[in-house]
Order: C-alpha cells, then sequence, then structure tokens
C-alpha cells in the first residue's frame, strides 16, 4: 500500500478504486507532447511517496487534483486527475519541472 501524503484537505486513497479512466484523446495527447504512456502514469498510485494536493483552479465542472509521484523505472511525474464513481481519471501526464521535483524530494525523506 502506498504511503500517501495530502497537501491541504484533501482525503483521497487511490487504493479505493478499481481502476483507471482514460479519455482516448488524453490518451495520445500525453504520449505524443511528454512521452508519458497510460501505464507509466498509472504506475505513480502504486509507489512510494505518492503526494496529492486539490487543483481549484482547475476544478470548476469537477474535484480536480494534483499528484506527484515516481514510476516502477524511478521517472518523475506529475498527473492532473478527477474521480469517476470508482475509477480514477487521469487527464494529463507529464515529467515533474524542477520546483515539483524539489517538494517532491522534500517528502521523501
Amino acid at each position: 500500500m502506498p504511503c500517501i501524503y495530502f497537501l491541504g484537505t484533501v482525503s483521497l486513497d487511490p487504493s479505493k478504486f478499481d481502476g483507471f479512466n482514460w479519455d482516448s484523446g488524453n490518451i495520445t495527447k500525453n504520449v505524443s507532447k511528454h512521452d508519458v504512456t497510460c501505464r507509466e502514469a498509472e504506475e505513480i498510485f502504486f509507489n512510494q511517496p505518492l503526494i496529492i494536493a486539490p487543483d481549484p483552479e482547475h476544478s470548476q465542472a469537477e474535484p480536480r487534483f494534483r499528484a506527484l509521484g515516481r514510476t516502477d523505472a524511478g521517472r518523475l511525474l506529475h498527473l492532473n486527475f478527477t474521480l469517476r464513481a470508482s475509477q480514477l481519471r487521469i487527464i494529463s501526464a507529464r515529467p515533474m519541472n524542477r520546483p515539483e521535483r524539489t517538494a517532491y524530494e522534500t517528502h521523501r525523506r
């Protein structure tokens, strides 16, 4: 079970969900734009640490979240996602930028 760090008032346990829901446009966009596959993006929810924070700036139609995590190969990713019924819907996935890596490494210690 991953160790999950929450920032703000988020109370979300990804292990309670039964899978992932992908939009076909986002699948190709994440690969072509950022070279991040669906499988690789999903891996961060099963590795430690996983940092999740609310994303109020993009939460007009539904609550959205940001996640920082590590893939099985050690790649550091930033994801935006929402919850759809009992599934996690990943909206975007990309490599972490420098400030995100610094924040992530601070929480690893």
